[in-house]
């Protein structure tokens, strides 16, 4: 039971750390690409590590599938709050009207959690 917390938080902060690595080093033009290559490494290491750890754990109480679309959903999430308050732009309404529909996506998704066999 306690998968059904941990393991969605783990592929979330795991999402936050790949929008911060795709997205972060846009921040710091001035160093560049090799700079910002090895600075993005550093923050997908730990992503990587989180995610398959996740996954690992969480595979039987959801399916592959449901874990791959919850990882994709919350870095689409955390790539809009990187985008806003990282590089300072703005979030529209077509962006909110886009997470609605990804919600609804994963309620579709989510409804029957079953373990795999």
């Amino acid at each position: 039971m306690l998968k059904l917390i941990v393991v969605p938080l783990m592929i979330a902060t795991s999402g936050g750390f790949m929008a911060l690595a795709w997205l972060g080093h846009l921040r710091i033009k001035e160093y560049g690409f090799w700079v910002a290559l090895g600075l993005s490494w550093l923050i997908v290491l730990p992503e990587y590590v989180l995610n398959v750890f996740a996954t690992r754990l969480g595979y039987g109480t959801f399916s592959g599938a449901q874990m791959a679309a919850f990882h994709l959903c919350s870095g689409v999430v955390f790539v809009a709050i990187v985008s806003r308050f990282v590089l300072r732009e703005q979030i529209t309404l077509q962006h909110v009207t886009g997470f609605v529909f990804l919600a609804a996506g994963m309620t579709l998704l989510l409804y029957r959690v079953k373990t795999v066999k």
